[in-house]
């Protein structure tokens, strides 16, 4: 069995695929992480979702987390549009790609998978989480439910995660960045390598990790070209 984690797919779902069935080469029995921001920016948000919903059905083992983009769709149901931070373009390019024109229309298939997932997932010898921990606290693991979303200030601590090696995304970092901290064995890995940004020479790719292996898997993006904001 392997153990793969993946960040910030963004609708990029051609991209994702192709890591899944080409690169990495997903088996029933392998476990895939998946930490987060699945929609929004890219060119497909619902294709990704669907897609996931797919190999749940033919078995794939998926544990899912929660990212800020993913929170963005319930607070604008549970709170209003006008908490919806987007950019114009990007709300309506969600909206057009699950055929409706507000969030609450959105099918709620989509929104009861997106209210399940969980913010956190220790593991023996990872934790998983969206954007990262508050390492001011005594205890990381009683960080706020906003910081696990949106927090892109840490100062990782090794005292304090003991045993375990945090895996997140959020903050889209250069390729040899990434690579960087595996290399060094930091304390924590960025697996978010800017997939969507694709019109940024420094990003434009998605990453997968191997969490046994300590290995990265790195696909450049291939849903191109779509309409993005340089990063």
């Amino acid at each position: 069995m392997a153990r793969y984690a993946i960040s910030d797919i963004h609708g990029c779902l051609l991209t994702f695929r192709k890591m899944v069935e080409e690169v990495i080469q997903l088996k029933p029995h392998d476990h895939l992480y998946l930490l987060g921001d699945y929609i929004n920016k890219g060119p497909d948000s619902k294709g990704v979702l669907d897609y996931i919903f797919s190999l749940q059905r033919q078995g794939f083992q998926l544990t899912c987390l929660r990212g800020n983009h993913d929170q963005l769709l319930l607070d604008a149901i549970d709170k209003g549009e006008h908490t919806v931070w987007l950019l114009e373009e990007d709300k309506q390019k969600t909206l057009a790609n699950f055929g409706v024109t507000s969030f609450k229309d959105i099918p709620s298939q989509y929104i009861a998978f997106i209210r399940a997932l969980p913010l956190l997932i220790m593991l023996d010898d990872y934790l998983l989480v969206h954007a990262g921990l508050d390492f001011t606290l005594s205890n990381p693991l009683l960080t706020n439910n906003h910081l696990l979303l949106n927090t892109k200030h840490m100062q990782p601590s090794l005292a304090k995660l003991g045993k375990h090696r945090l895996l997140h995304g959020h903050l889209p970092v250069p390729k040899a960045t990434i690579e960087n901290s595996i290399s060094r064995k930091r304390p924590s890995i960025n697996l978010d390598a800017g997939c969507v940004y694709y019109l940024n020479a420094q990003f434009g790719s998605l990453c997968a990790f191997d969490l046994d292996k300590v290995a990265l898997f790195f696909l450049e993006n291939q849903d191109q070209p779509y309409a993005i904001k340089v990063k």
